[in-house]
């Protein structure tokens, strides 16, 4: 369902993604997890067409991000760090804007209502989003990504500032999503991947450093995943105080 090929991009000498690889199957959830500044939203920005790659290939569901890019486009739902709203509208304006924005050919009274209720914000359509907690807003974020019904689901960050509460929400949300869409989901939380995903790719100063699901890295080694996350991440200069 996504394929990366020997993805690199560079800003003015500096690398920020370099030469990296790995796919994405159908019906799966991707943890790309790693630091601040590892590489995962330029990674991402570069998947959704945001920006160009400076070389390698992207392409979803068969479809070059490059070579076709709205084509590419149609197939994925992003919720950037920052949801995407504008605050001085209704949830319902702002999906039905979101709705009309993507083109969307499903019918649309049912297709945004079965969105609210798969996300719980049925009960905040008429509030202004403005009026809405981080949390719900996180919410709506999910639900402009989800119309159109898109195959791929791309998230970055998604629990970022959220209370424990939320967190739990939105991670058991994504999960359940995943039943139905092949999903990336960018964190450096190690505990949100371990609850959500199916595999891991770990992502330092813009390399893969791991690639697998989560028992096939701890295969042969007697260290936690947060251990062998700080190696993957420090080398060998990790100590128990680094520990996530």
């Amino acid at each position: 369902m996504i394929e990366v090929k020997n993805l690199t991009k560079s800003y003015n000498g500096n690398v920020a993604v370099d030469d990296i690889s790995f796919t994405v199957g159908s019906g799966e959830i991707l943890g790309f997890l790693g630091p601040n500044g590892a590489g995962k939203s330029t990674t991402m920005n570069i998947l959704t067409g945001y920006i160009s790659s400076t070389s390698g290939t992207a392409a979803l569901d068969g479809i070059d991000i490059l070579e076709n890019p709205l084509a590419a486009k149609r197939k994925i739902g992003y919720l950037s760090e920052q949801p995407p709203v504008y605050l001085d509208m209704t949830v319902d304006e702002y999906l039905s804007f979101v709705y009309e924005l993507k083109k969307s050919k499903l019918p649309k009274k049912a297709h945004l209502g079965e969105i609210c209720e798969l996300v719980k914000i049925a009960d905040m359509r008429k509030r202004l989003i403005r009026n809405l907690s981080k949390g719900y807003r996180q919410r709506v974020g999910l639900a402009q990504a989800l119309v159109g019904n898109p195959p791929i689901l791309i998230l970055d960050e998604p629990t970022v500032g959220l209370d424990p509460k939320q967190i739990i929400e939105i991670r058991s949300l994504v999960k359940k999503l995943g039943k139905n869409h092949t999903v990336i989901l960018s964190s450096h939380i190690l505990p949100e991947v371990q609850a959500v995903c199916d595999k891991v790719v770990i992502i330092n100063e813009g390399k893969i450093v791991a690639d697998g699901t989560l028992e096939s890295l701890r295969e042969g080694s007697e260290m936690s995943l947060e251990q062998l996350f700080m190696k993957f991440i420090f080398g060998e200069t990790y100590d128990e105080d680094m520990m996530l």
